[in-house]
């Protein structure tokens, strides 16, 4: 981070480019790294998505991002479009990512290749395109994970298995660039209370008990909310982790903890 960052504000100056950053918690993570001083570029599928998400904010420290993070070409596109506009890079955040609950014996090919394209190989490509700016800035990569990368959820076997493999990735990266300077971590959010959720509740047979399900899974016995995720982002990227690599934090009442 830059050496005259202004005190009480983490990143006054830092260039953070954040995947999938239009809504949820990759909303938040964008807000909150604005808030603290950074410039961010915020990437969503689309211009309208990143034009959404601009809507009513004040767009001083956002730079649009737009473009799908699915494989090499489009995630090289997408990083190498924003650190030019930045003008080199501190931060990647990695959060774009998709979930459905499709049991293993409903998975078929199109299900299982768009989970692994936009949740690991866009994010394993994003990755690689933003290393060489980082390890100039020597810098940090922060990605969204799952603690279905940890504990994994019977119900979403594609999606577990993708975020396990961000898990391993993550650790992967953090030995591999350690002495580089270039420090990787993810945090592994448990159920958040996103429109994301609000989708998948809306396709189950009982909406209100599907939320309070989510809830309850939790020993806290509630959701996360998109900031407190965006929070440990944020300790993760920051000066104040400066010898931590190749965590996956959970982020989740103390699910990951055990049973009650």
């Amino acid at each position: 981070m830059p050496a005259d960052a202004t005190p009480g504000r983490r990143f006054d100056g830092a260039r953070v480019l954040v995947t999938g950053g239009t809504r949820g918690v990759g909303a938040a993570i964008c807000d909150a790294f604005a808030a603290e001083g950074a410039t961010v570029a915020v990437n969503g599928t689309g211009q309208a998505s990143v034009e959404g998400f601009l809507d009513g904010r004040e767009r001083a420290p956002f730079i649009a991002a737009p473009g799908a993070i699915h494989d090499r070409i489009s995630a090289f596109s997408v990083v190498d479009r924003a650190v030019s506009a930045l003008g080199g890079l501190d931060v990647l955040c990695a959060n774009a990512g998709i979930f459905a609950e499709v049991p293993f014996e409903q998975v078929d090919q199109a299900h299982f290749d768009e989970t692994m394209a936009v949740n690991l190989a866009g994010l394993f490509f994003a990755c690689q395109a933003a290393m060489p700016a980082l390890v100039e800035s020597r810098g940090a990569i922060v990605a969204t994970a799952s603690d279905a990368g940890l504990i994994s959820y019977a119900g979403a076997p594609t999606y577990s298995a993708s975020k396990g493999a961000v898990v391993s990735l993550v650790k992967s990266l953090a030995i591999g660039y350690a002495q580089a300077g270039v420090r990787v971590n993810c945090v592994c959010p448990g159920n958040v209370d996103t429109d994301m959720m609000t989708r998948s509740a809306e396709r189950a047979e009982d909406p209100v008990a599907y939320r309070a399900a989510a809830a309850a899974r939790a020993p806290m016995r509630r959701m996360a909310r998109p900031q407190e995720v965006a929070e440990a982002a944020l300790f993760l990227a920051s000066p104040g982790a400066g010898f931590t690599t190749g965590v996956a934090l959970p982020i989740d009442g103390g699910g990951v903890a055990g049973f009650d």
